[in-house]
């Protein structure tokens, strides 16, 4: 017998209890459709439902209520006295029943919780979405989003728990020798106070804006003449006579826009707050029971322009500070709207650098740098203008691309790009010799050279210039490889070019440019769409793939002894490490696939920007943190023994708002790395300096190429760039010792023993020109026996790449390895072995062996990335084994690699796929995969679910089913 049934299941008011029926707070993901399907349940399945829909329980009663606003930057007080207020403190009287409700302010998953009430809402993603937390008042506590990350970043607030109502005295006006004094600026004048400057003056109530809702007629502010105006007012000293005060203010949230208490005799600041970037005035409480009988004064102080930071940003509406109304009080008052100083981020002052403008010989002499280190002016203007990318060849020598077209692509064939030659001959560390290789290119923003030619990013085109033999010129015109690379956002086409340790062409593209990437004339159906990601292409096949997709606007990348990637970023979290397959945070935008539902997240432990109101917030003013959000170039530096050990395998990036090159350490952690932030390396102390990239060279020098400019973010307006401009540095160790060389005259014996040299640059270029010369026996004896014998795995590493791209490994030798002493070896074979997407059933049985025993993180890494490049239906044993390693579940990497190569299969067979998840340690894999088969939305997949639920006794997992059901009948 079957019947038709239509239910939601939605959150109970009851932060743990199930309810079903009534409409349900909108979903994470996906998002809500309009309309609601009837599905026939067997009656089994309808009564199964029936009784759980018993056990919802009665909504309770409801005391008190508060409705927040939620967004990253806080949560936001709705209605009453908490009004606009950024995480205002709520009030309960212990015992009542207390409902908080979220609607979300922005697309982005939020939640609230209580920290020791031990209650949480539901989670919502869409804006508009609504949720609700009730619990009893027990004790005072914290709310705050329990989204990894947004407590953080500023969603946090205080619930104060009492048994008494709250009562508000009208407190006391302080006096001196028997007359109050004009601390509430009711007499309409400035009596009692001095100024420095002309920052403030005294605002009458018909002129104040509708929400500031002061005390009386009169206030003071340093905005009303315009934020750019700097001084003090400071009040004339009294008595403390309280043991608590209060008064209000409003404003700019900048350490420099504040309200000080000031010890009289001493001159000592005993109480600060700034404003929280508010019109609206909010009370502060000043406990001063330790002050007791000493005199005090207030101080009001501006010392803030608000000049904008760069060039997207707008002068800061916020930068003054509004005050009135001092009062004393016997007993601590209550105010729902109290703003603390932790409620306050505040902004320091505009970080001070001493050089803007300079000539390249001053540039370069204006630069500070660690001991041992030395900086030479290799190039600039006119013999080089904004460089935008380069690279080294086998000799050494930079070819710069001179990207004069930019920010606007010109018309076909009116391009003004050119790429130029540039050479030390002397080893001054001057480039003294300059040719032009080719000219009148388009929006070129790439650049590498190797078998034959140059490789040339110039959007819509990835480009392949040959080289006539024995010269530096072109053999032919520009042949395009690929196209459909986009440029709505001319600042993050592809970029960063850079040769694997596998023989591939590597390269980052931006998160607000899409592409539709093909060869050309390819339809649809034979392109990759790429926005934010690392993207690869092989020069030999000519295939090409997206490596990883995810980030923001990644101009950066690098990879270390081991041959794992790593990218900067800008705006969200600076450093990823990056495996193939993986899904990382995005600055915008959703996934292609909608089912990934989680992403990874920055292997640093820290961020380069200071305050809690976002990355741009910080521009100009994070010199304690790093310098800012916005990163270019990468390097891990392997560039030999002449530089200290303590610079080996750290990475350096430009920090441009920073006018500084960053330096993080990695190390080694679970699966992946962190890292951590290390002293920065090179200050620049110049506004305009704009270092894009570094590169180091066969004498352990780096080179850095800077775009020279006084704009320091992208406009599409080519008028606000400078257009003649441009330098190239050379960094130099006292240790570092100049060479000539020229690695394509070596024979190939030669080229192999060069992958025992500590400088990795004579490394690469030595495996490349191998791949060029394609298959050698005798090559590939020596690079075996290196494998074998040598016991630094960084080498042994440096032969099985070279083995691979020459084809002196069979899938057989592959295998073999798998049961590899080292990890990392075990690591790169399961990696070679899916390259074709084609592995054997005698790999995936080894696979699905390695994944049940296998003790390293790592190596257990590596096998969830490769799975994702085979069959899907032959998945089923190797995640077995790897959802079953519970030591897994805590790991950076490792339970989202598993759920991207586990998502293609949950369709394949959704009960099987639910059976599994349902046994693993590993997080949110049973939620996913609940997700996953709510998202097909069949009969198939609501009786796989509520299968599962008459089958379960878990309470997690029953609600996570019921979640689910709720999906699918909601559709």
């Amino acid at each position: 017998m079957k019947c038709l049934f239509s239910l939601r299941v939605g959150p109970h008011p009851h932060p743990h209890a199930l309810s079903l029926g009534g409409a349900a707070a909108r979903r994470v993901l996906p998002a809500p459709r309009s309309g609601r399907r009837r599905f026939p349940l067997s009656l089994s399945a309808t009564i199964l439902l029936l009784v759980l829909a018993g056990h919802a329980q009665t909504p309770q009663q409801i005391d008190r209520e508060y409705t927040l606003e939620s967004n990253m930057l806080g949560y936001r007080g709705v209605g009453g006295e908490i009004d606009g207020v950024r995480n205002p403190v709520l009030w309960a009287k212990t015992g009542e029943n207390v409902r908080i409700n979220i609607v979300n302010g922005e697309l982005m998953v939020h939640d609230v919780a209580l920290e020791k009430h031990n209650a949480r809402s539901a989670q919502i993603l869409d804006k508009g979405a609504k949720s609700s937390v009730t619990f009893q008042a027990k004790e005072s506590d914290t709310y705050f989003c329990s989204v990894p990350g947004h407590r953080a970043a500023g969603m946090e607030g205080r619930l104060e728990v009492s048994d008494q109502q709250p009562v508000q005295s009208a407190g006391i006006v302080p006096s001196e020798n028997g007359r109050p004094l004009n601390l509430d600026f009711e007499t309409g004048t400035l009596d009692n106070w001095r100024a420095t400057g002309d920052a403030f003056a005294l605002v009458k109530e018909d002129l104040q804006r509708k929400d500031q809702r002061v005390a009386g007629a009169y206030w003071v502010s340093s905005g009303i003449a315009g934020n750019s105006r700097r001084g003090t007012l400071s009040s004339a000293p009294f008595h403390v006579t309280h043991p608590y005060a209060s008064f209000l203010v409003s404003g700019g949230a900048f350490a420099s826009t504040r309200v000080e208490l000031v010890l009289a005799e001493e001159n000592t600041v005993i109480y600060t707050i700034s404003g929280a970037d508010q019109a609206a005035f909010r009370p502060a409480i000043v406990d001063l029971r330790s002050y007791a009988g000493k005199n005090i004064f207030i101080r009001l102080v501006d010392e803030e322009t608000g000049a904008p930071t760069a060039a997207y940003l707008r002068e800061s509406p916020w930068a003054h500070i509004n005050y009135d109304d001092f009062r004393f009080f016997d007993s601590r008052p209550f105010f729902g709207n109290e703003l603390v100083p932790a409620d306050v981020s505040t902004m320091p002052p505009m970080d001070v650098l001493r050089y803007a403008g300079l000539s390249g010989a001053e540039a370069a002499k204006g630069m500070t740098l660690p001991p041992g280190f030395s900086v030479t002016l290799a190039a600039s203007e006119p013999d080089i203008v904004k460089p935008i990318a380069f690279t080294l060849d086998d000799r050494g020598r930079l070819w710069v691309v001179e990207s004069h077209t930019y920010p606007v692509r010109a018309s076909e064939g009116e391009g003004r790009d050119r790429i130029l030659i540039l050479e030390d001959t002397d080893g001054d560390g001057r480039l003294d010799s300059r040719k032009v290789f080719t000219e009148h290119l388009n929006l070129v923003s790439g650049i590498e050279v190797g078998f034959g030619g140059v490789w040339v990013g110039a959007a819509p085109y990835l480009l392949f210039i040959p080289v006539a033999a024995g010269t530096d010129t072109p053999a032919g015109p520009p042949q395009v490889l690929l196209d459909g690379w986009g440029y709505e956002d001319t600042h993050e086409t592809l970029n960063t070019f850079t040769w694997g340790p596998d023989g591939w062409l590597y390269g980052t593209h931006g998160v607000f440019t899409n592409s539709n990437v093909g060869k050309p004339g390819a339809p649809d159906s034979e392109r990759i769409k790429l926005n934010a990601g690392v993207w690869r292409f092989h020069p030999v096949t000519r295939s090409f793939e997206v490596f990883a997709e995810g980030t923001s606007n990644p101009w950066g990348l690098d990879f270390n002894d081991y041959g794992q990637a790593f990218v900067t970023a800008c705006v969200i979290e600076h450093l990823y490490q990056v495996i193939q397959g993986g899904r990382y945070k995005r600055q915008a935008g959703q996934h292609f696939n909608p089912n990934i539902y989680d992403d990874i997240k920055t292997i640093a432990d820290h961020v380069h920007w200071v305050g809690k109101k976002g990355p741009h917030a910080g521009n100009s003013r994070s010199d304690a943190a790093g310098g800012g959000h916005a990163h270019a170039g990468a390097m891990i530096y392997l560039g030999g023994n002449s530089w200290p050990k303590e610079y080996r395998d750290a990475i350096l990036m430009n920090n441009i708002h920073g006018a500084r090159a960053n330096m993080d350490w990695l190390q080694r952690e679970g699966s992946g790395y962190t890292a951590t932030h290390g002293p920065d390396f090179l200050k620049t102390n110049d506004a305009w300096s704009q270092m894009l990239n570094f590169r180091y060279g066969p004498d352990g020098s780096v080179y850095a190429i800077d775009w020279y400019d006084k704009n320091q973010c992208h406009s599409s307006n080519p008028d606000v760039h400078e257009k003649t401009l441009g330098r190239i540095f050379k960094i130099r160790n006292d240790h570092d010792k100049w060479v000539q060389v020229d690695l394509q005259k070596m024979t190939s014996e030669q080229l192999v023993d060069q992958q025992l040299q500590p400088n990795d640059w004579y490394v690469r270029h030595a495996r490349r020109i191998l791949q060029e010369r394609g298959p050698d026996p005798k090559v590939h004896e020596s690079l075996k026996r290196m494998l074998r014998d040598n016991q630094d795995v960084s080498r042994k590493l440096r032969a099985l790449w070279a083995l691979h791209v020459t084809h002196g490994v069979t899938e057989r030798d592959l295998q073999d390895l798998l049961g590899h002493d080292s990890e990392y070896v075990r690591s790169w074979a399961a990696y070679l072995l899916v390259e074709s997407k084609r592995p054997s059933d005698s790999t995936i049985r080894q696979f699905a062996k390695m994944a049940r025993d296998e003790p390293s993180p790592l190596v257990r890494l590596y096998l969830a990335s490769a799975l994702q490049r085979a069959p899907v239906a032959k998945r089923w044993d190797v995640l077995t084994g790897l959802m079953a390693h519970a030591e897994d579940a805590t790991d950076h990497n490792q339970p989202l690699m598993v759920w991207y190569a586990t998502e293609p299969v949950v369709e394949l067979d959704m009960p099987r796929a639910l059976a599994l998840a349902a046994t693993t340690k590993l997080p949110q894999l049973f939620s996913f995969t609940v997700r996953r088969i709510a998202a097909i939305g069949t009969q198939d997949a609501l009786k796989t679910l509520t299968d599962r639920l008459g089958r379960t006794t878990d309470p997690a997992q029953r609600k996570e089913l019921a979640s689910g059901i709720n999906r699918v009948v909601g559709k």
